[in-house]
């Protein structure tokens, strides 16, 4: 058991109960609900020539489970997931996201955490498209949010790439707390050149979006506090359910064929060790930005918060049989497959794409940034993680230039292992390699102590998420384009980012 996965098991096991008591999932009958697929987006019209989807942001009820009362969350229109926005490379739309949510917030503020205090209103949202290529006045900057009764419109360009982006909020202070009310969906982008591959499609593509969420007797979301009244955040936040799509041990009746899973991780802290009861292997086709160059064979899928996966199951050994997705010693979904005969089952195709890898010749600048722990002499004190050693409201020290490549070193000086995201651009991991932490501390001197690792295959494609390993340093290589202007970079584990574990940095034109 690795350190990260002991620290969910016991954090999980170590929640604060609620005044109605905690749920545990395990004494509710499983694989009772069929998995929901989220809705699919309509456009309500045109604006500028260009398609206008309005998508608003509600309270509502679902039932996630058949033996529980119906609960509490927030949600796009009436879904959470959000319905599912599909765009086609090169052709843009507008989204109107409106803010129809109640005035006061059901889950607790830490009003001393940045950006969250008394001073703003409690219901907030500004929508950021995770691994769009957008402008930056559409990107979702944490601090232009805004309350019920308030709308906005982004511009989504979609050029880039067919892949899976997703939807979320990113409202300064409180982004764990409406990410955990629900507010967050899928985002598709397709191509003719993925369309001709031949992969399964229709019936056979299916979205699973993967979170945790602690749940009280009464079927209400419970997000524990701290000690402090004054201060409530936690540092991480683990919950025993584990909803996919929304709905808690849901099964799906498949075919004996192969079939594709758009698969995300929109928990708050969670890493995913995804495997299946039968021991079949995962085909990876394909992570945050798309497809892989060729298909990955692996047995045990890691997936942090905010990544991506495009696996494809082949179920046809299984005929008339159950399959369990699971990670570690929690059980997520059922596979019921049919005994009929399947339809035609054509083999992937042994390459996908071509990628071409940056150089690192390209690269005008290396950028040392430091991932820091939240030590202190005082063990009273709760301490952020930062980035680089600066906070939100300090001066931007990050400003690569429009069109050019720079390499990022992310030194983790901490236990944990962060998953960091870049807003606007994508990226390729170069290496990760294991560094002396005490030296570094102290002198500010990398001494290595291993040779560099290069990433595992299925992490060799383009990616806008990557986790950088504790006590590890880790390369990215970035080609800043698209778009100037001012964006961020934060650990995607949502309690890291809402406490100063997230930077502004700024793509300046060149002179």
């Amino acid at each position: 058991m690795t350190r990260r996965e002991f620290l969910e098991a016991s954090l999980a096991s170590a929640l604060l109960p609620s005044p109605a008591g905690l749920l545990d999932p395990n004494r509710l009958p499983k694989f009772v609900d069929r998995l929901s697929i989220p809705p699919r987006a309509r456009s309500i019209g045109i604006r500028n020539k260009f398609p206008l989807y309005r998508i608003p942001m509600r309270q509502i009820e679902r039932k996630i489970h058949r033996d529980l009362p119906a609960t509490r969350m927030w949600g796009f229109d009436a879904a959470s997931p959000g319905p599912t926005i599909e765009a086609r490379r090169g052709e843009p739309l507008l989204v109107e996201w409106a803010n129809e949510l109640p005035q006061k917030h059901f889950l607790p503020i830490d009003h001393s955490l940045h950006g969250a205090g008394t001073d703003v209103p409690e219901v907030r949202t500004i929508i950021h498209l995770h691994g769009g290529r957008v402008p930056p006045e559409s990107d979702g900057y944490p601090e232009n949010w805004f309350t019920p009764g308030k709308s906005v419109v982004s511009f989504y360009p979609n050029r880039q790439d067919a892949t899976m982006l997703w939807y979320h909020d990113h409202a300064m202070g409180i982004t764990r707390l409406n990410m955990f009310a629900g507010l967050f969906g899928l985002y598709v982008i397709r191509d003719e050149e993925e369309g001709a591959l031949d992969l399964p499609k229709g019936s056979y593509e299916i979205p699973l979006v993967l979170y945790d969420r602690s749940i009280r007797n009464d079927g209400q979301l419970f997000y524990p506090v701290s000690g402090d009244p004054a201060k409530p955040w936690i540092s991480e936040f683990f919950g025993e359910a584990i909803l996919a799509n929304g709905t808690l041990f849901p099964f799906l009746e498949v075919e004996p064929r192969q079939y594709r899973f758009r698969m995300l991780n929109a928990s708050n802290s969670r890493f995913y060790y995804l495997s299946l009861s039968n021991k079949r292997p995962f085909r990876q086709i394909g992570s945050d930005q798309g497809l892989l160059t060729a298909p990955v064979v692996i047995e045990r899928l890691t997936m942090a918060p905010g990544e991506r996966a495009d696996v494809v199951l082949d179920f046809a050994s299984a005929r008339g049989g159950r399959v369990v997705l699971g990670s570690d010693r929690y059980s997520i979904l059922e596979f019921r497959v049919s005994n009929t005969v399947a339809a035609e089952n054509h083999p992937l195709p042994v390459r996908l794409r071509t990628i071409e890898r940056i150089s690192e010749r390209e690269a005008v600048k290396t950028r040392p940034l430091s991932l820091d722990g939240g030590d202190s002499d005082d063990p009273t004190l709760v301490m952020p993680m930062l980035l680089n050693g600066a906070r939100w409201h300090d001066p931007v020290t990050e400003d690569p230039t429009l069109d050019t490549v720079e390499i990022w070193s992310l030194i983790n000086t901490t236990d944990d292992s962060h998953p960091i995201h870049l807003h606007l651009v994508r990226f390729q991991i170069l290496d990760r390699r294991p560094f002396d932490v005490f030296t570094y501390l102290n002198d500010r001197e990398l001494r290595y102590t291993a040779a560099a690792v290069p990433p595992e295959a299925n992490e060799a494609g383009w990616k806008d998420v990557v986790r950088a390993e504790p006590r590890m340093v880790t390369r990215i290589i970035v080609r800043f384009e698209g778009f100037a202007g001012r964006y961020v970079w934060h650990c995607h584990v949502l309690e890291h980012e809402d406490f100063e574990m997230m930077r502004p940095y700024e793509v300046v034109k060149a002179h």
